[in-house]
């Protein structure tokens, strides 16, 4: 390139750049809106709410789905922003929907147990809207972490869950393939981390040090090449706009409650117990083998998270003869925010749950 080119292109940049420092000192905290779909609390129990959204056309599935996500990041990510909505896509295709929200411990929840979340909160969530429904049983969508819950939670309770969806699920926690496994436990076991000694210390678990922990899985895209990304968009404010929602749900981080995320790292990361038949909440034992509902397991191929072979795994381990598994070509965080998944993935649900409706 000659030098007129050079200082062409050096002009571009930096008309670019006022452009977004201009936007960004006009923004403010009103201009990020999050979770924009109606919605009505119908159940709180300490820090934890549940939600109801607003039905938009009339239910083409009589039977309601209960969102349960991960204690790791805010819920808000599959109801984003308008144009970037799991909840709202479902909602237009004619399904009622749920959603379990963790809100966000102190250090008065330190001592909170898998127990708690599971045969406590989730328990106490299902009751609650097989109640409204007047149901002896409802669909259950599981994510991420959450769906490692719900795995737990439709074999202690199988008679309560008519429907189980997972999506970008753990299930086998000692695949190699993932970085995240790794250092949780999957080849040193508890050399790999001092649990007890993290948690003794520090009793609730910083989410920042989690999230720190999530950014150096992919230290340079995820701390730098975005940012670099961003300048070809930085004079659209509409771009920088949905930019800081992201970047909002992402550093939007709660503690964890020391004694679940202690049993969790534990018996999941690096005991691997959910598969092996040897993981107890409270005192009952989990068996994956007591899930014989119709099952549908959707995985992302480029998951850096959660390797789709640990998702897979499922199959070998449920007793279920209604089992299903759907693939995007995204990855983790593309599950809930890719224009092109949202297109397919709601629809892809709602054809799987019509056929197993009474």
């Amino acid at each position: 390139m000659n030098r007129a080119g050079e200082a062409g292109g050096e002009w571009e940049l930096s008309q670019k750049l006022f452009k977004g420092i201009e936007s960004f000192s006009h923004l403010r905290e009103e201009d990020i809106q999050i979770g924009v779909t109606p919605k009505q609390e119908v159940y709180r129990e300490d820090k934890v709410v549940l939600y109801h959204f607003t039905p938009q056309v009339e239910h083409s599935l009589n039977i309601p789905i209960l969102m349960v996500y991960a204690l790791v990041n805010r819920p808000y990510i599959v109801d984003l922003q308008e144009n970037r909505s799991f909840v709202a896509n479902l909602l237009k295709l004619g399904i009622d929907v749920y959603l379990i929200d963790w809100g966000y411990p102190s250090r008065a929840d330190r001592w909170l147990t898998l127990d708690d979340y599971i045969n406590g909160y989730i328990n106490n969530c299902v009751d609650v809207v097989r109640d409204r429904h007047n149901l002896d049983s409802i669909n259950l969508l599981g994510i991420c972490q959450g769906g490692s819950f719900s795995l737990c939670y439709s074999s202690l309770y199988p008679e309560k869950v008519k429907n189980l969806i997972v999506m970008v699920t753990p299930v086998d926690f000692h695949i190699k393939e993932g970085l995240l496994n790794v250092w949780g436990g999957c080849t040193l076991r508890s050399q790999a981390q001092d649990i007890d000694l993290m948690v003794d210390a520090l009793g609730n678990i910083p989410g920042d040090f989690l999230n720190l922990e999530f950014l150096m899985l992919k230290p340079f895209q995820l701390g730098v090449e975005k940012y670099i990304n961003l300048l070809d968009s930085i004079d659209r404010e509409d771009k920088l706009i949905d930019f800081v929602r992201m970047e909002k749900w992402i550093f939007d981080s709660p503690d964890q409650a020391g004694e679940a995320y202690r049993q969790f790292m534990k018996d999941f990361y690096q005991g691997n117990k959910l598969i092996e038949g040897t993981l107890e909440i409270g005192n009952q034992r989990v068996d994956l083998a007591n899930i014989r509902i119709p099952v549908l397991n959707i995985y992302a191929i480029a998951d850096h998270l959660v390797p789709p072979a640990s998702s897979l795994a499922l199959e070998k381990y449920i007793a279920s003869t209604d089992y299903a598994v759907r693939s995007f070509p995204v990855g983790h965080i593309g599950m809930y925010v890719s224009s092109k998944v949202q297109q397919n993935l709601p629809p892809t649900i709602v054809d799987w749950l019509k056929p197993r409706f009474p």
